[in-house]
């Protein structure tokens, strides 16, 4: 059943050991990422309860950043649960209904629907307890949450508009800079549907109401971020995921506007179409990397009404994991039925690695009966609503998506670089700092399915790489080789890790050809190189890197030659280091990686023993420091 209001939450983490109050004041500003950061990456990963806050409202974080905590917040022992519900509902309602009885066992069903959709109801809502009609965002305890951030950040913000000629609501989320006590950035990206409303509104020369809600049942801020079509109520998947319809009221200056009668917080105001756009940002982001400033809508606040004993409920995101991964988990569950029922049945499992940061490397395992069939898997995904964005996607045969020491195993077994990788260009997440333009850049995808034979145009040469001999072989190697990792050779995957000092024009490129002249390189299948500041030995960091750093057409460089039994020998070595004017001759601002002031990790080092968190846990920041270029969100001089 649905929670009756935020604070039944929080009452049920606390009951299940997954809630840490912190009584002691720690510092919006700064001290409680860092905390947050510290907790959400070791082993006493829980929600915090900050209750001192400097403001009247205690702070709630990463309340949903563990698989526990996101099934707790959904009401559901597993999140596959859900995703077997949508599955029956959809098989059920494609199923042929040829008899009176058929139909009239679908009427229930019926009903059911019904009972999720969303209902206006009279009067004022408990999140109307309290009104201000002279608002002042600066008696709420919104966060700064990184030291090159713009500003203040609303990070949980579930904001409703409606489209002015339908009149259809939309409910998304999209972070709200503060710029002063009644106003702040709307931070929607032009390929949002509030962004649609907004031109729309634009166009009949008219400001634009919109409501932005914090706090309530979780289940509304994991309905705000879900990937639904447009024209789907996203309180219509809040009502099936709760059990129960999402009882709306009227704003109070937008009456336009409905929201949540049991939300904590409601933010009221408008956006006028007519008015200059400000820069917003620089935000730490999911990426790990800072998104960096652009030109977007003023929001104006003309009301905040909140419950009595509100609860203010905040995130944060940056280097993973963070608490955003385990709201992608369930959507890479929930969604899964959908993609599987009306795109592309073939698919068994999906799974997205936080090292690939959501869109950037999506892991799909799929029945296979034909040939080409993993390139019509690529290309349906590709063309799926927000599956638009991915970057890499490997695909295999029904392999457990979840080992991923077998998986690699299995992937470079079947793959013959030169055959059975695929590019292609598209739109990407704005993002993505490493295209040449925004939001349009390169995709791979990796068909690592076992082969059928018309899919075979030349077997790959049975050579296997023998570690101990690469690792010598690059001493002699001329190209500024920082380090190697070898051990993933060792577990017969055939993938090396390079980390590089760049000093020079198209140096991977010019290295990729030595590493796959070098005789001792015979076998390895793939090579993936960083700069020297990575820590290639760390497996995970330089997934991440590489993921974020490189564009797939643009920095892969493929080398083949036919032998002499008429087999094939071939790598692939792609480039994941930071991309420059100079070297590259990449002209976008590259930004920088995500940490924490020495100061503010000293702050909290000093009060950790006082602030009730368990076992010391020092910054992950630390690891990172020396991968950051200058003071600024971006890498001066780039």
């Amino acid at each position: 059943m649905a929670f009756k209001h935020l604070q039944e939450f929080i009452d049920l983490l606390e009951s299940e050991g997954e809630l840490i109050r912190v009584k002691e004041f720690v510092d919006p500003h700064l001290e409680i990422t860092e905390v947050v950061d510290r907790l959400s990456k070791s082993n006493n990963n829980k929600a915090l309860l900050f209750e001192n806050t400097g403001t009247d409202f205690p702070i709630l974080i990463n309340s949903m950043g563990s698989e526990k905590r996101m099934c707790l917040a959904l009401k559901v022992s597993s999140l596959d649960e859900i995703k077997d519900e949508i599955e029956d509902l959809f098989k059920m309602m494609t199923a042929p209904k040829e008899g009176i009885l058929s139909k009239l066992a679908m009427l229930p069903k019926m009903a059911q629907f019904a009972s999720w959709m969303p209902k206006v109801i009279s009067g004022k809502g408990a999140c109307q307890e309290v009104i201000n009609e002279d608002p002042d965002l600066d008696k709420l305890p919104i966060m700064f949450c990184w030291p090159k951030d713009g500003g203040r950040y609303i990070t949980l913000p579930v904001i409703h508009t409606k489209e002015p000629n339908s009149g259809i609501r939309n409910v998304g989320m999209y972070r709200m800079q503060q710029y002063d006590k009644k106003s702040t950035g709307m931070h929607w990206h032009k390929h949002k549907v509030s962004a649609a409303h907004f031109n729309e509104y634009k166009k009949l020369g008219k400001r634009m109401p919109v409501a932005c809600v914090v706090g309530g049942d979780p289940a509304y801020t994991y309905a705000a971020t879900a990937p639904l079509p447009e024209n789907v109520d996203e309180y219509m998947l809040a009502g099936f995921l709760r059990k129960k319809k999402v009882e709306l009221v009227k704003c109070i200056s937008q009456p336009e506007i409905e929201v949540p009668a049991d939300a904590d917080f409601v933010i009221e105001g408008y956006v006028d179409p007519s008015e200059d756009l400000k820069i917003e940002g620089p935000f730490g982001d999911h990426t790990g990397f800072y998104s960096l400033k652009d030109l977007y809508p003023i929001f104006h606040v003309t009301c905040i009404t909140h419950k009595k004993k509100a609860v203010y409920p905040s995130t944060i995101v940056g280097i993973p994991p963070q608490e955003d991964a385990w709201i992608g988990k369930a959507t890479e569950r929930i969604f899964l039925a959908p993609i599987k029922m009306t795109m592309v049945p073939e698919i068994k499992d999906m799974n997205m690695p936080v090292e690939g940061v959501f869109h950037n490397l999506v892991l799909a395992s799929i029945e296979k009966s034909f040939g080409g069939q993993a390139q019509k898997v690529m290309n349906a995904m590709w063309g799926a609503g927000q599956m638009m964005f991915n970057k890499i996607l490997a695909v295999v045969d029904g392999q457990d998506l979840t080992d991923y020491k077998a998986l690699a195993q299995y992937v470079f077994k079947n793959i013959n670089p030169a055959q059975d990788i695929y590019f292609s260009s598209g739109p990407m997440d704005v993002l993505d700092h490493s295209c040449s333009k925004m939001g349009f850049g390169g995709k791979m995808c990796i068909d690592g399915t076992q082969k059928h034979e018309e899919e075979i145009q030349f077997p790959m040469a049975d050579i296997k790489p023998d570690g101990a001999k690469i690792k010598v072989a690059f001493k002699s190697i001329n190209g500024d080789i920082y380090d190697v990792n070898t051990s993933l050779i060792d577990l017969d995957i055939p993938c090396l890790l390079v980390g590089v000092k760049k000093n020079k024009a198209q140096q991977v490129r010019s290295l990729s050809k030595q590493l796959y002249d070098n005789k001792s390189m015979a076998g390895v299948k793939m090579i993936l190189v960083v700069d020297d500041y990575v820590d290639v030995q760390d497996v995970s960091s330089t997934l991440w890197q590489v993921c974020n750093n490189f564009d797939p057409k643009r920095d892969s460089f493929v080398h083949e030659e036919l032998l002499e039994n008429n087999t094939q020998k071939a790598m692939i070595v792609i480039d994941g280091t930071r991309k420059t004017k100079a070297f590259d001759n990449f002209q976008r601002d590259w930004p920088n990686i995500i940490v924490s002031l020495p100061e503010t990790i000293e702050a909290i080092d000093k009060k950790w023993d006082s602030l009730g968190l368990g076992e010391f846990v020092p910054s992950p920041s630390l690891k990172f420091r020396k991968s950051v270029f200058g003071e600024e969100a971006h890498v001066v001089g780039n």
